[in-house]
């Protein structure tokens, strides 16, 4: 019989993971657990006689006292009668399923982890351990019951955990006292997985969820998640901003190979929350906070609040950003509410200050309106002002002739150079889908939109100052977008017969005319070099090289007729980074850009070289996979990829923890729908992350949901 173990997630998207004891039995008999020969002979003599099964019993304790010699001695398996001891197997040692008879406080439970198992954290005078079963299988528990504990050693998706328990509840004794306080850089390293801990810090977040809530707790060293299982009529929100001392389990985040890529706390419930410095009440009764004086040496203090601005709206992408700008500067603020807010009104805004992309912004804001005010008004700038950063989120009115659009993007993004300067206007889809008819390549373009400088990191640590690098424009309308000139009339049609005319013309500038036809046979060139450099931008992304939509559709429908020509199958798998919005959260887009080209380099190496990957936008990948003779083909390529993409990517000296989910859709000889192929890999796609992520789903015409057939 073989363990297995899983990482799930919630419905609601909360990271919950569990230990999935799913047991799988191989061979034609089902296969049993046997107790060691030395048990059978004991239970057999304390059926005969009492006074031997004291002796027998007395013994059994000695060598579970002895443990670590009694491992070697094959057939012969000592209980561990303390968390500790089955913590602190190897995950070989795990794997012989070692009695295990313990008794002790229950620090956490979860009536279901989402995947029919329930997860409980039992703690002794020792130390912590995990301990896992089908939901309802031990009936129901609660914070501080002391149960006895009957199961088997399993080595878990990390850390050594107890499996199939007999659960007894034996009394009451509270949650324990006097945990063990960590920091965050501790608790990542896994020395503390399961263990009763205490940290500190403030409350930046709240997410509700129907069976559960995840608090974002912001400590000295690091973010950590902290889950618990939701109590009616609780306040939560009333946590943002408090400063708490917190009592509970460590627990691990992992990846398909049972490597710890980060850790989160599972806290019991509201009791073991501990508040030591109140919310400093309603935020938007704070003082106001001029932007300019964000983050600077007399800000530090207050940097661990949220702090209170005020100021006029510039740009809102609703529940996402919002930007203002008060009589000092601007700021864009991450927030995930949706009100409405007109441009040119003002409000009032309450978050944490930080910073990203090295520019300040708040996140976890809130804002509400203070009025309608004016009208805001652009400043016109040259991209030289620009890059000088004195205008980093503030609206800006730039000129620029468009070279291209990158069609990979999720969102219109446009590409304008002035001068020898290169940079880009950003129009989310979702805001209104723009009329770019007039948008030719080679007009001349007037864009408003809030500036956002990207700085160069590099001469920052060696100059001790920021360098603007580069900068883009987000915009709020398509109406942000003027056309000021059309394209050039200068082709290379026109060229050629505007010398014709002039050979024909005269002889006498004969000389002058070769040196024309000369310069213009040059710009020619330079124009098709153009034409063929923008085709290329068009059919492969900008950021990853892959191919776009339009390549795709192309190379599909080659590969459409000839498996119909030559009666074989083809398959599609849709891929998806897991987690990728808190990476780009975490780390910066810079990050994010980073996991986006290697995916696609572990990609293209995790498929045959007749295959076409190709990037449909943001995070999500498609894998064409053409002339198939074997059906399970489709499977082992998904298999190769889940794998490659597993491992973490190093990053400013960080490791990135990265994975995916992938829907597989195979199409065998005669059914070759591309259109239905497409939305069948959605589907399975669907399925593979409501199944825990970091894995890979085949297509059965059983699955519904909003993506499937």
């Amino acid at each position: 019989m073989r363990l297995e173990t899983s990482v799930a997630v919630g419905k609601s998207g909360e990271p919950r993971e569990w230990v999935k004891g799913a047991t799988r039995l191989r061979g034609e008999k089902q296969a049993e657990v046997c107790l060691p020969a030395c048990l059978r002979r004991l239970r057999l003599v304390s059926a005969i006689l009492p006074a031997v099964l004291c002796s027998a019993s007395l013994s059994f304790a000695a060598l579970a006292a002895h443990a670590e010699s009694a491992k070697a001695l094959p057939g012969k398996l000592p209980t561990l009668t303390t968390a500790r001891q089955a913590h602190s197997l190897t995950s070989e040692e795990a794997r012989r399923a070692y009695p295990v008879h313990l008794r002790g406080v229950v620090t956490y439970f979860s009536p279901d982890s989402g995947s029919g198992y329930f997860a409980m954290f039992v703690h002794d005078s020792t130390g912590s351990i995990f301990v896992q079963a089908l939901s309802g299988s031990a009936g129901l528990f609660t914070a501080g019951m002391m149960v006895d504990v009957r199961g088997l050693s399993a080595p878990g998706v990390f850390a050594p955990i107890v499996a199939h328990p007999q659960i007894k509840v034996v009394g009451h004794s509270g949650l324990p006292a006097n945990p063990r306080r960590e920091s965050f850089s501790r608790l990542v390293t896994g020395a503390e997985d399961g263990q009763w801990v205490e940290v500190e810090g403030t409350i930046h977040s709240v997410f509700e969820y129907r069976p559960s809530v995840t608090l974002q707790l912001a400590m000295m060293d690091g973010t950590i998640s902290v889950t618990m299982e939701k109590e009616a009529g609780a306040n939560y929100s009333g946590l943002i901003d408090a400063r708490v001392r917190i009592r509970a389990n460590a627990a691990p985040t992992v990846n398909g190979n049972g490597q710890m890529i980060n850790v989160h706390l599972m806290c019991p419930n509201l009791s073991a929350i501990a508040i030591v410095g109140a919310p400093p009440g309603d935020p938007f009764k704070l003082p106001v906070t001029p932007i300019d004086k964000l983050l600077r040496w007399d800000q530090v203090n207050a940097s661990f609040h949220r702090v209170h601005l005020r100021g006029r709206v510039t740009l809102q992408w609703p529940g996402s950003s919002l930007c203002i700008r008060d009589a000092t500067h601007g700021i864009c603020a991450r927030t995930a509410q949706d009100t409405h807010a007109a441009v040119g009104d003002d409000v009032d805004l309450v978050g944490f200050a930080g910073t990203e992309n090295n520019t300040s912004i708040l996140t976890d804001a809130v804002f509400r309106s203070a009025g309608a005010s004016g009208p805001v008004v652009a400043a016109p700038v040259t991209p030289e002002q620009a890059l000088l950063g004195k205008h980093d989120s503030e609206l800006i009115q730039i000129d620029g002739q468009l070279i291209g659009e990158d069609l990979a993007s999720s969102d219109t993004t446009l590409l304008l150079t002035s001068g020898k300067n290169i940079f880009t206007a950003i129009l989310p889809r979702n805001l209104a889908e723009p009329d770019s008819s007039a948008w030719k390549i080679g007009s001349v373009l007037r864009v408003t939109g809030i500036c956002s400088v990207q700085l160069d990191a590099v001469s920052k640590v060696r100059e001790g100052a920021a360098v603007p690098k580069s900068f883009r424009v987000f915009m709020r309308s398509p109406q942000d977008v003027a056309v000021l000139q059309g394209p050039s009339w200068w082709t290379p049609l026109h060229a050629v017969l505007l010398l014709a005319l002039a050979l024909i013309g005269t002889l006498v500038v004969l000389g002058w005319v070769v040196e024309l036809r000369r310069r213009l046979v040059r710009q020619a060139i330079l124009l098709r070099e153009g034409e063929e450099r923008f085709r290329h931008m068009a059919l492969h992304d900008a950021l990853t090289g892959l191919a776009t939509r339009l390549l795709l559709q192309d190379r599909l429908e080659a590969a459409v007729e000839t498996a119909n020509r030559h009666q074989k199958g083809l398959a599609f798998l849709a891929v998806d980074l897991d987690k990728f919005k808190e990476i780009n959260d975490t780390f910066g887009h810079l990050a994010g850009d980073k996991v986006l080209r290697v995916t696609a380099a572990r990609l293209l190496e995790a498929v045959r070289k007749s295959d076409t990957v190709a990037r449909m936008g943001g995070d999500e990948f498609v894998v064409l996979l053409p002339d198939l003779n074997d059906p399970q083909a489709a499977e082992r390529i998904a298999s190769n990829i889940v794998e490659a993409l597993a491992a973490p990517i190093s990053f400013a000296g960080l490791e990135l923890p990265v994975s995916v989910s992938v829907g597989v859709c195979s199409a065998p000889v005669g059914q070759l729908d591309a259109e239905a192929l497409l939305r069948s890999a959605d589907a399975a796609l669907y399925h593979a992350k409501a199944g825990g992520r970091n894995r890979f789903q085949v297509f059965t015409p059983q699955m519904d949901g909003p993506q499937a057939l």
